[in-house]
C-alpha cells in the first residue's frame, strides 16, 4: 500500500514537472498534477480499452502507431474534463503522453 502511495505522489510530481517542461501544456499546480493522474488512471481503465477494439484494424494497418493517436486522445479528454489542465494542439498532446510513458517507466524501474 505504501509502495502504491509513493508511486502516485511521484508520478504527480513528475507529471507537474513535464507540464512546466513542455511548452503548449498548462497545469495549475501538484494538487491538480495529482487529480490529473486519478483522470487519467480512469481514462485509461475504462476508455482506452474500448478505443482500442473499435480501432484495431487501422491499428493492425499502421502497426501499432496508431496506438499513439488512442494515448493522445486520452490526453485531450482529461484536457476537457479538468479545467486546472490544459494542452494545445495534437504534437503538445503527444510529446506529453510520450514524456508520461518514459516518467511512469522510471518510476517503475525505481520503485520495484
Amino acid at each position: 500500500m505504501l509502495g502504491f502511495i509513493l508511486k502516485f505522489l511521484l508520478t504527480a510530481v513528475l507529471v507537474y514537472g513535464l507540464s512546466r517542461v513542455l511548452p503548449g501544456v498548462a497545469l495549475t499546480g501538484v494538487g491538480s498534477a495529482a487529480i490529473l493522474v486519478i483522470v487519467l488512471g480512469l481514462l485509461n481503465a475504462v476508455v482506452k480499452p474500448v478505443l482500442k477494439i473499435l480501432s484495431f484494424p487501422i491499428n493492425v494497418l499502421t502497426l501499432g502507431l496508431f496506438s499513439l493517436v488512442i494515448n493522445v486522445i486520452i490526453i485531450k479528454l482529461a484536457d476537457y474534463l479538468m479545467t486546472s489542465f490544459s494542452v494545445n494542439g495534437f504534437l503538445n498532446a503527444l510529446l506529453f503522453s510520450l514524456g508520461l510513458a518514459v516518467v511512469n517507466t522510471v518510476v517503475d524501474a525505481v520503485l520495484d
